[in-house]
């Protein structure tokens, strides 16, 4: 597959994987947004690929901010030390072209039960197997809902074009999902209006 200009790949993906697990010494690294839809369809269209960006987090996170903490003050949290050694600017975002955006388990509004769903796969890091994981479609979907600005609009209305939503499943998610009613209400509309319309 011929590479796009800014679009993300599975390689980009296993190299935010290995700088997470590495400086975390941890064998789980989540991943949400946009990019989660790599690990599931590698091939996703452009569109859906085209962000400057990966969204991840530790799967350590908490247990790493407990034990930095009896060093520093104030307390460092995980995302911040994403931000600064890969995030936007960093020598890292300069030698790959993308950067890592330091997230936590909240950043993202995904459905309950999300993780029984999730999608996992493994990648040898240094000799040790660590565990990528990443929303399954549907909640990644619910995700972008959720806030649905136009970036947002444009990953959902190009995934359906090419894999057809079944409406009747996002609406359980979207139900699942801690969402404020009017924000519930824009999503279950949005999505049954896109679900009225031809895919081609």
């Amino acid at each position: 597959m011929p590479r796009e200009p800014n679009a993300r790949t599975q390689e980009d993906l296993a190299r935010a994987v290995r700088a997470i697990a590495r400086e975390f010494k941890t064998d789980t690294v989540f991943v949400i947004g946009s990019q989660a839809i790599l690990l599931s369809w590698p091939r996703a269209p452009a569109v859906m690929r085209s962000t400057p960006e990966i969204d991840a987090y530790p799967g350590n996170a908490r247990a790493w901010e407990l034990e930095a903490s009896k060093n520093d003050e104030p307390s460092p949290e995980a995302s911040e030390h994403i931000h600064g050694l890969f995030g936007e600017g960093s020598p890292f975002h300069d030698a790959h072209g993308f950067y890592i955006d330091g997230v936590d388990e909240f950043t993202a509004k995904l459905p309950r039960g999300w993780r029984a769903r999730a999608a996992v796969q493994s990648l040898d890091v240094d000799g040790k197997m660590v565990a990528i994981v990443a929303p399954a479609a549907d909640d990644l979907i619910v995700s972008k809902l959720a806030r649905l600005d136009e970036k947002d609009r444009n990953f959902v209305e190009a995934y359906h074009r090419e894999r057809a939503l079944d409406t009747r499943v996002i609406e359980e998610r979207i139900a699942e999902a801690d969402l404020d009613p009017a924000i519930r209400d824009r999503a279950i509309a949005y999505v049954r209006h896109l679900g009225s319309k031809p895919t081609i």
